[in-house]
């Protein structure tokens, strides 16, 4: 459902088109577009959304009034769903994408929409990919939202709160579609298995290849039947579609991961808090699901070389160095075989003892500056390396540490102000335990107190 079904002229042309005609489909379409639901009870999942009172299913049946962003992964029925209140209302139906379509085409529809609806009729415009539209094109929806001259139904597999402008959100409901559970993707497979407008019968479906592909599909209806077409069309009539056909006809899952996206920023943090969480099983899981999505593999060494100081820091000195040195790696030999220094980081960053005692001590320090605690640097430590520096006062009474015996002396170093500024306090974990065991005797040294 992209340029073929909502290209610029049609979109704009259509505007008088009824009902839902843009979504009928001939015998020759894929089968997840001949199997796409015609009732609101062929619709499997989203209870709570589409249950009995939810407004969603008021909107579907008719009786609502307001605009709808979907948000949700693919293949969770935000086509079906506006396909259905296109059907359902019996009034013009428009459809957009946002990867074909500007503000001219925008204004096109709603001037017609405005002519319509002083004849009685309204208009339900339909917008994939919204959060594509640029903030102007957004925009350019506001009024006609507002005063109701379109119902819009807008989807979005992005969170609207990221992609989606404010006034726009605030004048439109907001609902989360969500994947599919294990239990509707098996009767999605079911249905099409045995309806004339899917396999019609023809063919047979064992239970170890049903479930393979409902595993494979991953909440993802569209993805299932399109995996089923792929194994139905490698056996005859009257044949079994197997769990080695399915194997056979896809290669491997296509893993549900946007790198521009929402799931992006979800997986990216799961595979940080797993880390930080010291699950090394679950790192790895995240690891290769990024890997296998073609996430940029200098992003992955990005983010475990910031992990490295944030969360592990004095705790595993030598966590940075593994995490710099996985940077390095991957720039310089590239992927596939990068994912081997980026496993073994991941390895090492999950199990090392955990302490983000210099995340806190930095944010001390900066919070202290921000708020003016900055006075002047001490004569004695100030530059001493031009002429008249001296004259000045500058750099004079500074003690060298080498000069004496334990290469401590006391001294002032911190400004006026901020005598008992204390920003670094390491944890008992990891090679801190050692450090926090000295760091008082050496502040006393130094501070002379």
């Amino acid at each position: 459902m992209q340029e073929g079904l909502f290209g610029n002229e049609q979109a704009a042309s259509s505007a008088g088109s009824r009902g839902s005609s843009l979504f009928e489909v001939g015998e020759s379409a894929p089968l997840a577009a001949r199997m796409r639901p015609r009732t609101l009870d062929e619709v499997v999942g989203q209870e709570h959304v589409l249950g009995k009172g939810k407004p969603l299913r008021r909107l579907v049946e008719g009786s609502g009034a307001a605009s709808v962003i979907l948000y949700g992964p693919p293949g969770t029925g935000k086509t079906t769903v506006a396909s259905l209140i296109a059907s359902t209302m019996g009034q013009n139906f428009v459809g957009l994408s946002a990867l074909s379509s500007g503000v001219k085409e925008v204004r096109e529809v709603i001037a017609h929409a405005r002519r319509d609806l002083a004849r009685g009729e309204k208009t339900v415009l339909f917008i994939d990919e919204v959060h594509r539209f640029s903030k102007t094109q957004q925009d350019a929806l506001l009024a006609a939202v507002e005063n109701r001259t379109v119902l819009l139904v807008a989807a979005t597999t992005e969170n609207p709160s990221f992609s989606v402008v404010a006034p726009l959100l605030s004048r439109s409901l907001l609902l989360q579609l969500h994947s599919l559970e294990p239990s509707d993707i098996g009767r999605v497979l079911d249905r099409a298995m045995e309806e004339d407008r899917g396999v019609g019968g023809a063919k047979a479906l064992d239970s170890a290849a049903r479930e393979q592909l409902v595993l494979l599909a991953g909440g993802d209806a569209r993805r299932a039947l399109t995996y089923l077409e792929a194994a139905a069309e490698a056996v005859g009539e009257g044949e079994t579609i197997t769990v080695e056909v399915v194997r056979d006809s896809v290669n491997r899952a296509v893993v549900r991961y946007d790198r521009d996206g929402d799931q992006h920023y979800d997986v990216v943090s799961a595979f940080i808090k797993s880390i930080r969480g010291s699950d090394v099983d679950a790192a790895l899981h995240y690891l290769a699901r990024m890997i296998e999505a073609g996430e940029d593999p200098r992003f992955i060494a990005r983010r475990l070389v910031i992990h490295a100081s944030e969360d592990i820091g004095m705790a595993d000195p030598t966590a940075l160095q593994t995490a710099s040195a996985a940077a390095q790696a991957v720039q310089f030999i590239g992927m596939p075989e990068g994912r081997l220094a980026l496993a073994q980081a991941t390895v090492h960053l999950a199990t090392a003892p955990k302490s983000n005692a210099v995340y806190t001590a930095i944010n001390r320090a900066q919070a202290d500056v921000a708020e003016g605690k900055a006075g002047p640097v001490p004569p004695h430590l100030r530059d001493g390396h031009y002429k008249n520096a001296e004259a000045m006062g500058n750099a004079v009474g500074y003690e060298y540490p080498h000069d004496y015996p334990r290469g401590v002396v006391e001294q002032r170093y911190i400004p006026e102000g901020l005598d008992d500024a204390v920003y670094y306090e390491p944890s008992e974990h990891g090679a801190e335990n050692r450090i926090k065991e000295y760091l008082g005797r050496l502040r006393r040294m130094v501070r002379g107190k």
